[in-house]
């Protein structure tokens, strides 16, 4: 994690925002703990329903609905939204089950996380990862997601981008 610090003021100098709703915070939590953290990190939003992902980030509705907003393009979605939403350089986003879930036949915790990155011209480089957390309770899960999360995000920016992406 202090990795991230570095890697975010470059060169090239980027902003950094986050969308959550698995991680419930723990994402932004995290970046916040960084020494210096205000010099990149613009902030962040903790979107739990549908409704919410919908206002503030611009996920597509009808396929969030049909996943229960958690799949990879709910997670890169959150992500470019979060982008949108503090005009930041780069997103990071998670989205899954903290609990397994009978109604959506989960039967253990899992997340998706979602990177963006903004381009010239205002397209976006994006990329997602799943992370397992099977029989870790929720807290744990939760915090499992967020590192995952990040360590993802730093991966990324150590690597060249365009290549990694999809």
């Amino acid at each position: 994690m202090d990795d991230l610090k570095s890697l975010m003021l470059g060169p090239p100098r980027l902003t950094l925002a986050a969308a959550e709703s698995m991680t419930s915070g723990r994402v932004q939590a995290r970046i916040g703990a960084i020494p210096g953290a205000s010099e990149f990190f613009l902030g962040g939003v903790t979107a739990y329903s549908l409704d919410q992902k919908v206002r503030h980030l611009g996920v597509e509705r009808a396929a969030a609905a049909a996943a229960n907003s958690v799949s990879s393009g709910v997670a890169e979605q959150m992500a470019k939204g979060a982008c949108g939403l503090f005009e930041s350089d780069v997103g990071v986003a998670t989205t899954g089950y903290a609990e397994p879930s009978a109604e959506w036949k989960v039967d253990a915790p899992f997340a998706w996380w979602g990177l963006a990155r903004r381009l010239p011209g205002g397209e976006f480089s994006v990329l997602s990862g799943r992370v397992d957390c099977p029989g870790l309770p929720r807290v744990e899960a939760q915090e499992r997601a967020a590192a995952a999360a990040l360590d993802a995000l730093c991966a990324w920016l150590r690597g060249p981008a365009a290549a990694r992406s999809s």
